[in-house]
């Protein structure tokens, strides 16, 4: 009964590739400098917060993706390829050390949860295009809804782990551990881009075959 719904291939799936894009240990020290001056409580509830507007973001496009491709004249074949394209460059930015910039709080005139941390931060491009394509990719729907529904669920529960323990885990791993892990984090992006890639390269291959 729950196979005709949920799909646990899918479901790792995309929650592997969301998470790696969205990269929550890597964006423990930017979460750090920009609520450097919030005593524990604002910087508990700018993790609350950030973490739901990422949230919201991804799973409106998970959901209405589909509507808008559509809408757009757009296949899926071509949102994979593309997608794939700028999965590689966040995949290239983790490897060269382009995301380690961080931002001067005194130039934060807006709440940081929801701007720049919720959104571009975390709910970026890369993790709003994954989030489509993974639930394009599924036969049915249905299964591709809930599927990736509860990918983003529990890639949510762990960023809010990680913001909400930010201070904690940037002291025990340090800044060298999490840029060796940012490094990982950017080497399987690349590979599961290229995969993307090749896929869809496949998928218009067919469709022009079979045209």
């Amino acid at each position: 009964m729950l196979d005709t719904v949920f799909n646990p291939t899918l479901f790792a799936t995309a929650f592997t590739t969301i998470l790696v894009i969205q990269d929550p240990l890597g964006a423990i020290p930017i979460f750090l400098s920009l609520t450097s001056r919030q005593t524990h409580a604002e910087r508990t509830r700018s993790a609350r917060q950030a973490t739901l507007v990422s949230f919201a973001v991804i799973l409106a496009f998970a959901i209405f993706g589909r509507y808008i491709l559509r809408f757009l004249g757009i296949t899926v074949p071509a949102l994979q390829i593309s997608g794939g394209l700028l999965l590689l460059l966040v995949a290239l930015e983790l490897l060269t050390d382009k995301t380690d910039e961080h931002p001067d709080p005194d130039a934060v005139v807006t709440n940081a949860a929801l701007v720049p941390l919720g959104t571009p931060l975390l709910a970026g491009p890369g993790a709003i295009v994954a989030a489509m394509v993974a639930v394009d990719s599924a036969s049915d729907p249905v299964v591709g809804w809930v599927s990736v529904t509860a990918a983003i669920v529990a890639t949510h529960v762990v960023i809010w782990v990680a913001l909400r323990f930010s201070a904690s885990l940037h002291r025990i791993l340090g800044e060298s551990v999490i840029q060796v892990l940012t490094r990982i984090f950017g080497l399987l992006l690349a590979a599961i881009a290229v995969q993307m890639m090749a896929d869809g390269v496949l998928a218009y291959v067919d469709t022009i075959m079979g045209a």
